[in-house]
């Protein structure tokens, strides 16, 4: 602050260079989207008896490719989605929206980013740069640009850019995506996505009603919404059984977690207001992934060592 006359001038306060590239492409979703990832990755490993030291050149290329493109896919959609963030709570400070990120800057930070990304997974396999790109053109596109302000399947849409990280780290290992392991991963991660965004968008109802973007509990109601999400969280129980043949207790605790979610979902739909139910649904879906794909990557790795 400085006083110059009578005058107060507030200067002001600079900005992290990384909390600024951070929010810019969406550390925490590159965070979560890479769990995800190293699922896919280890359970190749372990599917294939594969040593992991073996390809270690690969793992790091996955890891590094996948965080690039993943963050590409946050800027481009920050840049095009500036009117909407600029309304919304949880969005109308970022970067692309203050304006410490202008549009050409965005695009140009993307555009190599995003490159790099491709580069790195293309040298672990071409396979897995396809993969990456068609999660990157899947959420930009289709999503972002096209179903998001447009209709209530946009989540659906949305859901199968988020289910490609698995068949990235996948491919990175080895070129049978089409394998029992690999496809239960994507189903999972697509209807998992599902209850997940739903529980989303009953928390931010009115912001989403606000910047015009129809999200189904916008749309149809929190009632249509509850339904259907209960239908996914009965997809997702019968999900498990994908997962048997990789191991019957990852079966088993995907069906036991889709379980108390279900529960969790009925009897807090009547017992609790909307926004606490809503609230709880949210965290148990954070939960539930987090726990599921970490027991996928601990059996993955260990089996092998015992």
């Amino acid at each position: 602050m400085r006083v110059q006359g009578n005058t107060v001038s507030v200067e002001p306060i600079p900005t992290s260079v990384t909390k600024v590239l951070f929010e810019t492409i969406k550390i925490g979703i590159i965070k979560s989207n890479l769990i995800a990832m190293v699922a896919g990755l280890t359970m190749a490993l372990f599917v294939h008896d594969i040593p992991f030291m073996d390809r270690i050149g690969n793992i790091a290329l996955a890891l590094i490719g996948s965080a690039l493109v993943i963050g590409a896919a946050g800027i481009f959609n920050n840049l095009y989605d500036r009117d909407i963030d600029s309304i919304m709570d949880r969005t109308k400070n970022r970067p692309t929206v203050s304006g410490i990120i202008d549009t050409w800057s965005g695009l140009i930070m993307g555009g190599w980013i995003a490159l790099g990304g491709l580069v790195a997974l293309y040298i672990a396999s071409p396979l897995s740069a396809l993969m990456g790109f068609l999660g990157l053109f899947l959420y930009v596109v289709p999503y972002t640009m096209w179903t998001k302000r447009r209709t209530i399947y946009n989540t659906e849409v949305g859901s199968l850019s988020g289910a490609m990280p698995p068949l990235i780290g996948w491919a990175a290992i080895s070129p049978d995506i089409f394998h029992p392991g690999a496809i239960a991963l994507f189903v999972l991660m697509v209807i998992w996505q599902m209850p997940h965004f739903y529980a989303i968008g009953i928390r931010r109802m009115e912001e989403y009603r606000a910047a015009n973007i129809p999200m189904l509990p916008v749309v149809k109601g929190i009632k249509r919404t509850y339904v259907q999400m209960n239908v996914y969280l009965v997809a997702l129980f019968m999900s498990s059984f994908l997962f048997w043949s990789f191991n019957p207790y990852i079966a088993i605790a995907n069906a036991l977690l889709s379980l108390g979610w279900l529960i969790l979902s009925i009897n807090g739909y009547r017992r609790k207001q909307e926004d606490k139910w809503a609230r709880s649904m949210f965290i148990f879906s954070l939960n539930h992934i987090t726990v599921l794909l970490l027991l996928i990557v601990g059996y993955s790795v260990g089996a092998p060592l015992l």
